[in-house]
Parts: structure tokens; sequence; C-alpha cells
């Protein structure tokens, strides 16, 4: 809603980014709707997480956990049901639209790290035109759905977290802002805190407001499913009589300094060994590593090593450094340097966006998630890797050039369900 606002708004609504009437929780019930991001837990996680917290935000962003277990998560029986869940829940009250458009000081707490970020919408055009810099492509058939769930909801529920390059005034800002009485603080998955402030004050958004503009890019670093599908039902929605001031022509998202931020390690796993033994496999290695067996598990400590787990045993991966890429940005990651040298050289695995025989473990699971998925012979074979480091990110999008999927994994994460974006 952003007509019939105050005069200083005008230059505001119409602008890289700008604040927005969220709609959220009451601080009461906010403990209650928060849920963990929807692509970082399967179904079956999901339904644990719900077990009587019927208020949870699950039942929005993953539907399906109360629909009967061979029920497609794709299908339009659950896009339906993410609907008619949203609208129970702002019929109870729980959740409200704020009146004016804000925006959202947002801390995450994990143990001892702390970031600071502005939850604000952020205009398609400039995701268009690389102002709002992207590293990766997304999974279309995650993709489409996504395109879905907004069109269902006429709302974007998910932020996407992105980062922009450390600012001393914007920083100092939001230390001024958290000495406010906060909207709601609440403890979420892994005992990570959320707190939120509210900025109203004309005068703090139009500073915000200038920070941002005068930068030259923000960076996705989490979330381009959200954000791809966010320009795409922009795309579906313009017409000619379109002013380019609907709020479908902006998606949501929280911005954090590139120097909070923590980048985990994002592990993979494999289904077969494309038909080697255990001992093909290490001659096959042999060949670009130096491996070495290990008696506890693996977590690599510098870039160009890799833990593996196969055949119930650990072992130590060294790639040989000639092999290392010198000059390119994007294949001496390790996520590449992993890709190329051993799962489509040796394992076959083909473009991991698509084939159905790799997955992907956040690293804040650890390396016993690993073991245990082999062990149980659910997988064939898993990798740990050292973590992509947010500098290499950055200059990646800043080259226009795309990592391999799956390349980070940040935590904390952001929650869902406490700041959604209205697309009208």
């Amino acid at each position: 809603m952003i007509f019939g606002q105050p005069a200083p708004y005008n230059s505001i609504m119409n602008a890289f980014i700008r604040p927005f009437t969220a709609l959220r929780p009451k601080a009461a019930h906010a403990a209650d709707v928060a849920a963990p991001p929807y692509d970082v837990v399967n179904t079956e996680e999901a339904r644990g997480l719900v077990i009587h917290r019927p208020n949870s935000f699950l039942h929005i962003s993953r539907p399906e956990i109360a629909l009967p277990p061979e029920t497609d998560p794709y299908s339009d029986i659950v896009h339906t049901r993410a609907h008619e869940n949203l609208e129970r829940l702002k019929a109870s009250g729980l959740m409200v639209r704020d009146t004016m458009p804000a925006y959202y000081v947002y801390k995450l707490k994990m143990a001892q790290h702390e970031q600071t970020g502005i939850a604000l919408t952020a205009s398609i055009d400039a995701y268009k035109t690389n102002r709002v810099r992207k590293h990766e492509l997304s999974r279309p058939k995650k993709e489409d759905d996504r395109v879905r769930n907004m069109q269902s909801l006429n709302a974007q529920t998910g932020p996407v977290l992105s980062v922009h390059q450390a600012d001393r005034s914007l920083k100092e800002l939001l230390e001024e802002i958290k000495t406010e009485a906060a909207l709601f603080e609440i403890k979420g998955e892994y005992d990570v805190v959320h707190t939120i402030w509210r900025v109203e004050d004309i005068k703090k958004i139009s500073e915000i407001s200038s920070i941002f503009n005068a930068m030259q890019a923000i960076y996705i670093a989490d979330g381009h499913h959200r954000s791809a599908a966010a320009a795409r039902v922009a795309d579906m929605r313009r017409t000619p009589e379109s002013s380019g001031q609907e709020n479908y022509n902006y998606f949501l998202t929280v911005v954090f300094p590139h120097d909070e931020v923590r980048i985990f390690d994002y592990n993979r796993v494999v289904k077969d060994l494309n038909d080697l033994s255990a001992s093909e496999l290490l001659q096959q290695l042999a060949k670009d590593f130096a491996v070495k067996a290990c008696n506890s598990p693996v977590r690599p400590e510098e870039s160009a090593v890799f833990g593996m787990f196969v055949n119930n045993q650990w072992y130590r991966l060294t790639l040989r450094t000639e092999l290392v890429p010198k000059n390119d940005l994007v294949a001496q990651l390790d996520v590449s340097l992993l890709q190329d040298r051993i799962l489509t050289k040796i394992l076959a695995v083909g473009d991991p966006r698509t084939d159905p025989r790799i997955d992907f473990i956040g690293g804040v699971r650890g390396l016993k998630e690993l073991e245990q998925l082999v062990r149980k012979g659910e997988q064939a074979i898993a990798f740990s890797l050292y973590p992509t480091r947010m500098e290499q990110l950055m200059a990646v999008a800043d080259a226009e050039d795309l990592m391999p999927p799956k390349s980070t994994w940040f935590e904390p994460k952001l929650a869902d369900g406490l700041l959604s974006h209205i697309l009208d």
C-alpha cells in the first residue's frame, strides 16, 4: 500500500530500495508464528517442528505437512492450503499489517555471534540490471514453486538474505535505533535470538534510504530462488498502465554488512560411486590428490582440502597445488574444485542443479550428519568442504559470473513469518 502517503515519502517510494508496510505477527504471538526457512527443513522435519504449534508459519511455507504423506509438495492443493492458512492467521488477529511504510532493523544473535541488518524492499529493476547482484542460478522446479507460492499468497513471505559493503555511518545509525524499544524479540531454531525494531521516523527512513541509494550494489547471499521468483511475478503482473511503484515491483530482503555475516561449509553427498568400488575410487583420486586415511571426521581448515567419508572411513584429500587454477575466480572455488575433479570427473555427476544423485548438507548440521547418511545407506559417499569466503562471493558477483549451486551456507538464518511483503 503506497498511495496517499505524506509528501516526504514520494521520492523514497520510487528508488533503489524503500520501506514497506509489513505483514507481521503481533508481538505476543511472534514466537508461535516464527519458523525456520522453508528450504532448510524437509517435510518430515517440518511435521516434527509443528507438533503443538498450530500457528507456526510452516503451515504456510510447508503446508503439505498437514496433508496425506503421499501429497506432491508442488501440487495445487498445497498452494491452496498455504493461502487458507495465511488467511486464518490474519482473520484470527495473530498477524497484522502495519499502516505506514517502515524499515525494520533485524538483529540475529547465535551464541557469541551477532549481526544486524535492515529489512527493506529492493527494486526488481535494480535486480535485473545487476545493481542487486547474484552469484548463482536457481533450480527451475524450486523457482517455479516459489512463483506459485507468491501468487497464491499475494505476498513474499520469505525474505532474501543480502549483504552490503560495510558502512560506518549506517552501523552507527542502527546502533542508535537499537537503543529504542524493540517490536519483539524471540528465540528460534538453534537458540538463535531474533530481535526486530520498526523504523517509522521519516528522518531516519530518509537517512537509511540515502545511504543505500549511494551504494553501487547489494549482494544476494541466500535466497536466489525467492528473488528470481519475485522478478518473474513482477513481469507477470506488470501492464502498460503500471506506474512502477506497485509493491510487486520490489522484493523483500534483509541486508547485512558483509563483515558481520558468517558462511559455513556446504557439504555434498552422492547416492552411488558410479559403479566403482571403494578401492577403485581411491586409485582414481590418487591421480590428482594426496589421499590420507583419518581416524576422525575431517573438517578442512584451508582451501583445496576436502574430507571424504566412504565405506565407513574418513579420508583427507589434498589437491595437488599445480591443479588449482590461478586466474579464474569461479574455477578456484572449493565447490568448483570438488565438482570438476571428483564429482564430474570420477563420479559422473551431471549438472548439480538438476542431477538427482547429488544432495547438499548445510554445515550447521555437522559432520556427523554426513556420516549417518552414508552409514544408513541413504548415500554412498560424503564430502566436507572449506567454506566459501564472503570476499569470493562478492568478487564473483562483481564480475557478473556465477558460482556453482549451493556454494554457500549462511548461519544464522532469518526466520520465516516475522516479516512479509504484500504484493498489492
